[in-house]
């Protein structure tokens, strides 16, 4: 049983119409990131006016016995940062699977991460939003994550995307990056403000 879809999305002639489960619940800011479609880091980019660099943490592949095909596919599991000015701004873990020598090509030997992959095939994925969550972190901040699938000839891809603080799309990005890397240049073992008599 496939798992229901916490988006719906349909389209006319002069009429577009994006619905996510319970809408109230994000701000319009999180409803456009939730609706990316391999865009992600394009869209990331936008928001901070800035490169959005991605960092692999790991990679793994299933042997590549044989060019990858729909009756010998290689599957490879992976996570990544995405940062902005070295700043986390989304931590991404996939299982992607490629049937097709042409993507297997682009995301192992090439290395292409998965939005790029899309883009250089000129391709638009097949998207279903599966889940959305907001989980309570460490002093009262929420994480955003959702998982999702895109789908092309050649290519699928599961996704689990955790923003690290809704706080990224409720206040100026600017200003949440500045107090990042604020927060990161401070730890108590650098603090000498305070000393004892």
């Amino acid at each position: 049983m496939s798992p229901s879809a916490s988006m719906k999305e349909s389209w006319g002639t002069t009429r577009t119409i994006v619905r996510i489960e319970h809408p109230e619940r994000y701000s319009g800011l999180e409803r456009i990131m939730l609706a990316a479609q391999g865009d992600l880091q394009r869209l990331l980019s936008a928001y901070f006016a800035d490169a959005i660099n991605v960092e692999v943490l790991y990679a793994t592949n299933t042997p590549r016995t044989a060019p990858a095909s729909s009756s010998s596919p290689i599957i490879q599991t992976r996570k990544v940062q995405l940062k902005c000015r070295s700043v986390v701004v989304c931590t991404a873990t996939s299982t992607v699977t490629l049937t097709s020598p042409e993507c297997e090509a682009l995301i192992l030997d090439d290395k292409f991460a998965i939005g790029q992959t899309f883009r250089q095939m000129k391709q638009v994925p097949d998207f279903m939003l599966k889940k959305v969550e907001v989980e309570e972190v460490e002093d009262g901040e929420e994480e955003l994550r959702r998982t999702y699938t895109l789908t092309s000839p050649g290519i699928e891809c599961e996704i689990l995307e955790v923003f690290p603080s809704r706080d990224m799309f409720n206040i100026e990005g600017e200003e949440w990056l500045k107090k990042q890397l604020r927060v990161r240049r401070w730890s108590p073992e650098s603090d000498t403000s305070s000393s004892s008599d």
